[in-house]
């Protein structure tokens, strides 16, 4: 195998022109130099894709394309389209990449072969204000999670690959449907793809890229990306790949959280349990289901559990419960937050 194999690094950009020359320049400071960067204006109205078309001129490597289509989703797919490495990666035009980040995420790869991802640790930074407490917490939540290596079960609290920090075999890619997103959050529906497809995780434990938070970030203002819940893909890639119809399934949690499951739930015609630990709901029916208290939950018995709570108390009190029942996180209960 090859010891310094092609590397894709597909980037969309769209209005980025003040942080798209760091970016670059943080790409073309990479220690490892066998890459190639398929940016992708995805209709810019600033001055982003004349940034491109200067660097290009400057370093071989970046390639610059018009995207065919009229959105992110279509950008990644134009840029994979005409991709040529072995090796697989995304980047952010707002974004930089420590000078190591490609060698780091491509070493255990060569060693592993097929049937991996690779991922690191992040850092959220913000030049104009202070980092939100959010994105703070977030950040720390995945990089807890690159050292634990507890991807796959906690896969349906958040997305447990940074959308920007990983790469893969291109087989592997191609395996399990590239960039065709069936839905957004377009990184989600990739990390569930892996999951779906059981590809194993090697976790580096340094920090490999580093995320930009600003005020106009696509989280912030796209209408897809509004409900940070996600729960219309969590239930899709629950029911198709973990619900095991033979078992009775609970629903914990009666809030906003677990009202807004129990209609999924019942839309999708999945008979299901619904419990709570609050007294004064305990006998009430909502959406002609009766809640149950959460002792009517039956150790003996092979269940599923969706938990759907907001509240960090509620979460840590319940799985306290569950782990008393001796049920494995990933295993019998899942954490819809």
């Amino acid at each position: 195998m090859k010891t310094d194999p092609l590397i894709s690094v597909i980037m969309p950009v769209q209005n980025t022109e003040n942080y798209l020359a760091t970016c670059l320049n943080s790409i073309l400071a990479q220690s490892y130099i066998n890459w190639e960067l398929i940016a992708v204006d995805d209709q810019s109205t600033d001055s982003s894709y004349a940034i491109l078309q200067r660097y290009s001129k400057l370093d071989k490597r970046i390639r610059v394309i018009k995207n065919t289509g009229k959105d992110l989703i279509e950008a990644l797919k134009t840029g994979y389209a005409v991709s040529m490495g072995a090796y697989i990666t995304r980047m952010d035009s707002d974004d930089i990449m420590p000078k190591d980040k490609l060698s780091e995420l491509l070493k255990p790869l060569l060693g592993a072969g097929v049937g991996h991802i690779t991922t690191g640790q992040v850092m959220y930074f913000r030049e104009d204000a202070a980092l939100g407490d959010g994105f703070r917490k977030y950040a720390n939540w995945l990089n807890a999670v690159n050292t634990q290596g507890q991807y796959w079960n906690e896969i349906f609290k958040e997305c447990v690959i940074p959308s920007a920090c990983w790469m893969i075999d291109r087989r592997d890619f191609d395996k399990i449907g590239a960039f065709h997103s069936r839905m957004y959050p377009e990184d989600y529906d990739l990390c569930f793809r892996m999951y779906q497809n059981r590809l194993k995780v090697i976790g580096v434990e340094k920090i490999l890229h580093h995320w930009r938070d600003r005020a106009d970030r696509a989280s912030r203002t796209k209408e897809a990306y509004q409900d940070n819940r996600f729960f219309d893909l969590k239930c899709h890639y629950f029911l198709s790949l973990d619900y095991k119809s033979e078992r009775t399934l609970y629903l914990w949690g009666a809030g906003k959280n677990g009202k807004d499951l129990a209609k999924i739930l019942i839309q999708s015609h999945v008979p299901f349990t619904w419990v709570t630990d609050n007294s004064k709901k305990i006998g009430v029916n909502i959406y002609d289901v009766i809640l149950e208290p959460s002792s009517s939950i039956q150790e003996e018995t092979p269940s599923q559990i969706i938990v759907a709570v907001s509240s960090q108390t509620e979460k840590i009190e319940i799985q306290a419960e569950l782990d008393a029942l001796e049920l494995r996180l990933g295993k019998n209960y899942w954490l819809f937050v």
